[in-house]
């Protein structure tokens, strides 16, 4: 090989060396700028619970430095990885959140091996680590139960809350003709009839609704997509009371807060959040005699009563905002009758 071969290698190595310094340097930040502002509070908490069982270990990081960069993993391996999932069925975390936590933990380990703080090994062996199956989580809860071990800690309730067609009218129209009231029934109608999240809701626009159209426009930040729906029958009625009335704003957020006064209960300026819009949905159940009702309650009452109507799957995967078929699929086979077409006589 000649000198001026040897050089030119050289130089491609150092170019290539300096690209990969600069490439790990940015490899959080370039990673989290892809992502949706709930996506990283979600993943923010997952790291704090992973930062809480690294305590106990007598590791001190913070979740603020295992989401921002590669020196907090330093020294993470496989075994404290394993350990975590371990901790977390000890301290009662729901299956599905502790596959959610690991999820998050692998996903950051995976930046840190890109930026040079995980070793090739390592890395290798925490992505073989892997969460809990449905049948595998029901044999863990059963022997949790068995121990005293509380099996629910986490986000997420282990059923969803069901809503029967009554009741499903009832939380739709029957409310006081007051702007509260209104404004409680379209938040209904908005979940129940169109199976938002709670997060999408809370993002409507007054410039969203198209009351000559019958039409709502939104965007859903967890698949990155804006949707047009077509309001209901009840959707479109309580969206005309709301507008009609004066209860809307000229623009902003489409849901006003509630705000207390000397003359009672009235509306705010401002919108709702989505922890007013949770705690109003809570509330509004109770009235109803449903405890523990949710946003996302309504949002399964919506798919399942469409699964129910025969709707097809990739149409259900459309209008709830879905990336794939396994979510609706879980709807339409729950929604069958397993002995249809089985003849006795």
């Amino acid at each position: 090989m000649s000198e001026l071969q040897t050089t030119s290698d050289d130089y491609v190595r150092a170019i290539s060396a300096a690209a990969d310094h600069v490439a790990a340097k940015h490899v959080f930040n370039d990673y989290k700028a892809r992502k949706a502002r709930n996506t990283l509070r979600r993943q923010h908490n997952d790291l704090a619970a992973f930062a809480t069982y690294l305590a106990e270990i007598q590791i001190t990081v913070s979740a603020d430095d295992l989401q921002n960069g590669s020196e907090a993993w330093d020294g993470i391996s496989w075994g404290i990885v394993a350990g975590f999932v371990r901790w977390m069925l000890q301290s009662g975390y729901a299956i599905s959140s502790a596959n959610v936590r690991l999820s998050t933990v692998k996903t950051y380990a995976g930046l840190a091996f890109q930026a040079g703080a995980i070793p090739d090994e390592q890395h290798a062996l925490i992505r073989s680590v892997h969460g809990y199956q449905r049948n595998e989580s029901r044999h863990i809860d059963e022997e949790r139960i068995s121990a005293g071990t509380t099996t629910r800690k986490g986000a997420k309730k282990a059923l969803a809350v069901t809503i029967s067609d009554e009741t499903r009218r009832k939380l739709k129209r029957e409310h006081p003709d007051t702007p509260q009231g209104r404004r409680d029934a379209l938040l209904m109608c908005l979940l129940l009839d169109h199976g938002l999240r709670c997060g999408e809701l809370a993002l409507i626009q007054v410039s969203d609704v198209d009351l000559e159209q019958g039409e709502l426009r939104f965007y859903r930040p967890k698949v990155d997509k804006v949707q047009t729906h077509r309001l209901s029958r009840d959707s479109l009625r309580a969206a005309r009371v709301w507008f009609e009335h004066g209860d809307a704003l000229e623009s902003g957020a489409l849901l006003r807060s509630s705000m207390k006064s000397k003359h009672g209960n009235k509306l705010g300026a401002s919108g709702m959040s989505e922890r007013a819009i949770t705690k109003r949905v809570e509330y509004l159940g109770r009235r109803f005699g449903i405890t523990g009702l949710s946003a996302h309650d309504g949002r399964h009452s919506w798919a399942t009563t469409a699964a129910r109507k025969g709707t097809d799957p990739f149409a259900l995967q459309e209008a709830g905002g879905w990336n794939s078929l396994a979510m609706p699929r879980r709807y339409v086979e729950a929604a069958k009758i397993a002995n249809e077409g089985v003849k006795l006589e």
